[in-house]
């Protein structure tokens, strides 16, 4: 009886003692570790996502990366934030080099590009008023693509604070969703065979300055 009730004693432990031995991730969802001061986005690890339905058969979806830009943050009144993110357009990526071709190709005859063209001016995106309700916030804020400006709202979520283990930089990460018309910024080619509607995810991380 002791014995079955040893080994018992041991089938139990043994999982606890292994998580207590795991090591904690440097980022942790508290709010409490967010200091004030300006962040600058740590581009290797910040993306933005981009997806559209494709004649109705299914959805695509490419990538921006190396995005860049500051966060000035008081988690004292975090809604007094101020966002400013610039995407590098000419940077966009897709699962197909054809397709990539396609998004930065010049206009046919001297035409008007389909999408973006061989030398697209970044995108921009400035925060003009955020509503913080616990560790999600509604960003409304300008987007500047293609030449146009036109507001769009982020829905964002904390996601995490801490030290990054490389660079030794107190760190927060931020996910964010948003939907815009890209017909609204000039690029209309295929509505709708290719969705008007763009949905954006948004992943980023913040370094302090």
């Amino acid at each position: 009886m002791r014995k079955t009730l040893a080994i018992v004693a041991v089938a139990i432990a043994a999982p606890l003692a292994a998580q207590s031995a795991a090591p904690q991730l440097p980022g942790q969802k508290d709010p409490s570790r967010v200091t004030a001061g300006t962040y600058k986005t740590d581009p290797g690890h910040s993306l933005i996502e981009w997806e559209v339905n494709h004649f109705g058969f299914n959805d695509y979806f490419g990538l921006f990366g190396d995005v860049g830009g500051t966060l000035v943050l008081d988690p004292k009144n975090p809604a007094a934030a101020k966002l400013d993110v610039t995407i590098p357009v000419s940077k966009v990526v897709t699962a197909s080099a054809g397709l990539n071709d396609h998004l930065l190709r010049a206009g046919k005859d001297g035409g008007k590009p389909d999408f973006f063209g061989p030398n697209p001016a970044d995108a921009r995106y400035v925060s003009q008023h955020i509503i913080v309700k616990g560790t999600e916030a509604t960003i409304h804020g300008n987007l500047t693509l293609n030449g146009v400006t036109k507001p769009v709202t982020v829905e964002a979520e904390f996601v995490g604070a801490g030290a990054n283990p490389m660079s030794k930089k107190e760190t927060v990460g931020f996910h964010g969703e948003a939907t815009i018309k890209r017909s609204e910024f000039g690029i209309g080619y295929a509505v709708p065979m290719v969705s008007d509607e763009v949905s954006i995810d948004v992943t980023v991380a913040f370094e302090k300055q």
